[in-house]
């Protein structure tokens, strides 16, 4: 009878700390930040690159990063509402049309107001 007490105390104090400690050290709440704060940060490094490749001339790497940073610009979008992050996704789908066309100066200019409204989402 009294091992039975014991391992049931045992068990009952395992689980306990096992779902205590993560709750108070911070554990349960610590973590990789939210799917779409990492999408942003993937859009806006994208974004950037393609500002970078534009004024270079880059027209055809300026777009591989557009389309990128747009991919991840819109799904961040599916978790908020922000105007700047449909202003941003706007002026990346020109940058990425203009750069398709050759225009690397107008794709450029886009992009990079696509990175000043993509910088402003919080």
């Amino acid at each position: 009878m009294k091992m039975k007490i014991h391992r049931g105390a045992l068990v009952v104090a395992a689980v306990a700390a096992l779902v205590c400690f993560p709750l108070f050290s911070g554990l349960a709440l610590a973590g990789a930040p939210p799917s779409s704060e990492k999408h942003m940060s993937e859009a806006l490094l994208h974004a950037n690159e393609a500002v970078a490749h534009g004024k270079q001339g880059h027209a055809d790497a300026l777009v591989q990063h557009a389309e990128e940073a747009l991919k991840h610009a819109e799904t961040a979008g599916l978790g908020m509402k922000n105007p700047h992050l449909d202003e941003g996704v706007k002026h990346l789908k020109e940058a990425v049309a203009h750069g398709k066309a050759g225009h690397a100066d107008v794709a450029t200019q886009h992009a990079e107001e696509g990175v000043t409204h993509l910088s402003e989402v919080k």
